[in-house]
């Protein structure tokens, strides 16, 4: 985006999806749900190693010691849904994620998901009422029902003009060209 800000507006709106959304308000246990995802110990350590690697070559430092517990997202999503009704969503979305992968904060918790979300500009006032009610919740989980829709089963997937998916991580070159042929198309 930075690259085409000359060319382009662009306005990036996140969605919500839950990789897991059977895991209990309270969390699981983050070691033994991975090692039992990725089948076994020696497959935990390749795949998480891998990650933190890939992680690293972006500037960012995952810690999977640090990720006791795996929460369920529910509310993370809701507290995102809020901050981009108050102008805030990418920064809250970032600070969620710097504090749950690299501080290994407990995301199962209101008190560290109104810390976090205040922290990053939210009023404290405002997520403590917010997340003492259900508000959002039917929000959250309608934008969540379009993705099978629309063929979405992983993330990160990215959708460009309401019309065009671009599905996993890919390098700046791929968005570049991505963006520009989505213009000429529309043109």
């Amino acid at each position: 985006m930075a690259e085409l800000a000359d060319e382009f507006d662009f306005e990036v709106r996140y969605l919500p999806f839950e990789l897991n959304p059977i895991i209990p308000a309270t969390g699981v246990n983050q070691k033994e749900y991975l090692t039992a995802k990725f089948g076994g110990p020696a497959q935990y350590e390749k795949i998480t190693r891998h990650v933190t690697d890939v992680a690293a070559g972006e500037g960012l430092a995952f810690d999977f010691e640090r990720q006791h517990v795996a929460p369920n997202t529910r509310q993370a999503h809701r507290l995102i849904w809020l901050a981009g009704r108050e102008g805030a969503q990418a920064r809250v979305k970032e600070a969620l994620m710097k504090a749950y992968f690299e501080q290994g904060v407990d995301l199962s918790q209101a008190e560290n998901l109104a810390a976090i979300a205040t922290g990053a500009g939210l009023p404290a006032e405002r997520v403590k009422n917010f997340l003492n009610t259900d508000e959002g919740a039917r929000e959250v989980a309608a934008l969540e029902a379009i993705h099978p829709q629309r063929g979405i089963t992983a993330v990160p997937f990215y959708i460009v003009n309401d019309r065009v998916g671009i599905s996993g991580a890919q390098t700046p070159d791929v968005f570049v060209r991505a963006f520009r042929e989505i213009s000429a198309q529309k043109a």
